[in-house]
């Protein structure tokens, strides 16, 4: 019998490299189908409106509000601005898990003695409650209540306040300053 000669050079491999080798020779198409795979799961993972309670606010006190949600930053925290549900111009939420941000609410319990914790944050007054997971925060002595909820994750969570406090002093008349 002849002996054949073959013009490629041969190489000795393991059998997991021609395996290996048999996938690659499908790159591709498998590389389309774990692109597509991949679209999927950012699709699925994207997040949808985050719910945020809507207080129901005297009229005049809703058309402050709105002003002041609405000049609130792009981004708290470096993380950007969400759709909330139901929409309404009285709330804002950030990031994930969400900062959620509420105008218009009513003081929360403990805030009528709290003059004496209110600590100021550029120059606005602000109430703290710690959560189970976080903090809420309240404007004090300001005429409208505006909250600002901020879980855990972003500890130190006062630090979110740096970012609304410009949209408070426009929007959110002082009647009262910290003591």
């Amino acid at each position: 019998m002849p002996e054949h000669r073959s013009t490629r050079t041969a190489t000795a491999r393991p059998a997991g490299d021609a395996r290996r080798a048999r996938a690659a020779g499908r790159g591709p198409r498998a590389r389309l189908v774990g692109a597509a795979l991949g679209v999927l799961l950012i699709a699925g993972c994207s997040h949808g409106p985050t719910p945020v309670p809507v207080p129901s606010p005297a009229p005049e006190v809703a058309a402050a509000c709105a002003d002041l949600v609405k000049a609130l930053p792009a981004k708290v925290l470096d993380a950007e601005r969400r759709e909330t549900s139901p929409k309404s111009p009285l709330t804002a939420a950030y990031g994930d898990p969400p900062i959620e941000m509420t105008c218009g609410v009513t003081p929360p319990a403990g805030m009528a003695e709290a003059q004496s914790q209110c600590f100021e944050v550029n120059g606005v007054g602000w109430f703290a409650k710690q959560v189970e997971n976080g903090f809420i925060f309240t404007t004090i002595g300001r005429s409208l209540y505006f909250e600002v909820a901020v879980p855990a994750k972003y500890a130190p969570q006062a630090n979110a306040l740096t970012d609304v406090s410009d949209a408070v002093h426009r929007f959110d008349k002082l009647v009262t300053p910290c003591t």
